[in-house]
C-alpha cells in the first residue's frame, strides 16, 4: 500500500453526542488513505467494526429533497426499462428509511429493504410501510433469501459498497440474489472526483474504499457479474452508477460504449499509477490553509460564523482542520434526528435551520456542500437579510 494522505486520528463522523456524553472521552481512530498498486483500489487502513458504526445511525436519506428526487427518477426509469410489475421484486441493501423503495411500492412493485441500522429499519417499516430486514447484507443472507425464493429483478446498492469490509462477500451476494436476467444498480462516489475536486472531507471511517470503474470491473468479474453500463453523476460530489448483470444473462449481452470509454479514460489518467494520487495531500494542505485564513480574518473582524450541515463529511473537515467552538457558534441541520445533539470532536450544538433567522450570523460554513443548490434555495430569507454562505469545496468561495 502506498500512502496518499494522513488525516490523523478523528472521532467517528456520525457519532453525534448527547449532552450527557460531552464530558466523556471520545474514541478516535487513525484516518489514513492509501493506494493499492496491484488492484488500483484506494482505501483507508483502519476498519472500525460495522456493529459500532451502523447499528444506531443518524443519517436519514429522506431529509434531502435532492436525494428523494434522485431516487424517484431512478425508480421510475427502472420500472419502465425492466418492465416491473406485481410479480417482480426490488431489493435494496442499506435501504435506509425506504427513501428509494417507496417509489416502487407506490406503483405496485413488491420491495424488500435490508438495513442494519435498527432505528432506521423501524422507521422504514412503521412510517413508510417498507418491509425491512434489520441485517447487514452479505453472501450468507443472500443465499438464505434466494433459498426462500426472494430473488431480485432489480438489486440496488446506493452508497453502501464503500462501507463494506468484505467486498468479495457483498458482491458474491449480489450474484447469488439476482434472478437469471436481473440487474444490479450500484452507486458509489467516484475516486477521480474525490482527487480532482479535493473532496478530502468525504474520507471518514465509514468509507473504507474509494472506487474507480477499473476496480469495480475487476471485483464484479471475479464474482461472475458483468458491468454492462455506467453513468457519471453529479450527486454526492461526483458518483458512478453501474448496471451489472450475471455473466450468463442473455437479455443484456452487450457492454455499453460508456463502460469501454471510461475504462480507457481511467488508464489514460493513471487509475493504476500512484502518480495520479501523489499530489493530493499538498492540495488538501493548501485548501485547509485558505479556509483557516478566511475564518481567522472573519473572526478578527468580529463576524459571527455558524455551520450548516451536521454531516459526516463536515465532521472530517472540522476535526482535520481543527475548527471548533472558538471560531464557530453553533450548527444547524434539517434532520430532526440530529437536532439537540453535538458534533463529534468540535462539540457544536445542532439546531433546526430556523436558528439562522433567529440569530442571523454573518456567515455560515456550508459543510453539506454537495447539497449547496438545495440549501441555498431553502435559505433565501437568511441570504436576503445579508447572511452569506462559505462553501469550502471544491474550491473555497463565499455565496
Amino acid at each position: 500500500m502506498k500512502p496518499i494522505l494522513s488525516l490523523g486520528h478523528t472521532p467517528l463522523a456520525n457519532a453525534l453526542l448527547t449532552p450527557d456524553e460531552l464530558e466523556k472521552p471520545e474514541p478516535t481512530f487513525a484516518l489514513d488513505l492509501v493506494f493499492c498498486p496491484v488492484c488500483s483500489l484506494v482505501q483507508i487502513t483502519e476498519t472500525v467494526p460495522p456493529e459500532e458504526l451502523f447499528r444506531d445511525y443518524t443519517y436519514f436519506s429522506s431529509f434531502s429533497d435532492t436525494t428523494l428526487r434522485h431516487a424517484g427518477d431512478l425508480a421510475q426509469r427502472l420500472v419502465r426499462e425492466q418492465r416491473l410489475g406485481p410479480d417482480s421484486l426490488v431489493i435494496e441493501a442499506a435501504s435506509n428509511d425506504g427513501y428509494l423503495l417507496k417509489h416502487y411500492r407506490a406503483v405496485g412493485v413488491p420491495v424488500l429493504g435490508i438495513e442494519p441500522a435498527e432505528n432506521i429499519a423501524r422507521t422504514a417499516q412503521d412510517d413508510h410501510g417498507i418491509p425491512t430486514l434489520p441485517e447487514f447484507f452479505d453472501l450468507k443472507l443472500a443465499l438464505e433469501l434466494a433459498q426462500n425464493r426472494q430473488r431480485a429483478d432489480v438489486f440496488h446498492a446506493n452508497n453502501v459498497l464503500a462501507h463494506v469490509a468484505d467486498l468479495n462477500g457483498f458482491v458474491a451476494g449480489i450474484e447469488a440474489l439476482l434472478k437469471p436476467d436481473g440487474v444490479a444498480v450500484v452507486e458509489v462516489p467516484y475516486v477521480k472526483d474525490l482527487i480532482d475536486r479535493v473532496e478530502f472531507d468525504t474520507i471518514y471511517h465509514e468509507h473504507l474504499c474509494y472506487f474507480s470503474l477499473t476496480a469495480l470491473d475487476r471485483i464484479f468479474r471475479r464474482h461472475r457479474l458483468r458491468i454492462v453500463d455506467v453513468e457519471r453523476l453529479e450527486i454526492h460530489g461526483g458518483s458512478l452508477r453501474i448496471h451489472a448483470v450475471r455473466a450468463t444473462s442473455k437479455t443484456r449481452p452487450q457492454v455499453s460504449a460508456a463502460v469501454i470509454d471510461i475504462l480507457a479514460e481511467e488508464l489514460a489518467w493513471g487509475v493504476d499509477r500512484f502518480e495520479f494520487y501523489g499530489g493530493f495531500a499538498a492540495r488538501v494542505v493548501e485548501l485547509r490553509r485558505s479556509l483557516l485564513s478566511l475564518l481567522a480574518k472573519l473572526k478578527g473582524e468580529r463576524h459571527r460564523v455558524a455551520v450548516y450541515g451536521a454531516s459526516a463529511k463536515g465532521s472530517t473537515l472540522l476535526n482535520c482542520c481543527g475548527i471548533g467552538g472558538d471560531t464557530l457558534e453553533f450548527a444547524v441541520d434539517r434532520s430532526t434526528v440530529k437536532q439537540g445533539r453535538y458534533t463529534p470532536g468540535s462539540h457544536l450544538k445542532i439546531y433546526a435551520p430556523e436558528k439562522l433567522l433567529e440569530e442571523q450570523p454573518d456567515y455560515v460554513l456550508l459543510l453539506s456542500w454537495n447539497l449547496a443548490d438545495e440549501i441555498l434555495e431553502q435559505q433565501q430569507d437568511y441570504r436576503r437579510r445579508g447572511g452569506k454562505f462559505i462553501i469550502p469545496i471544491p474550491e473555497l468561495k463565499v455565496a
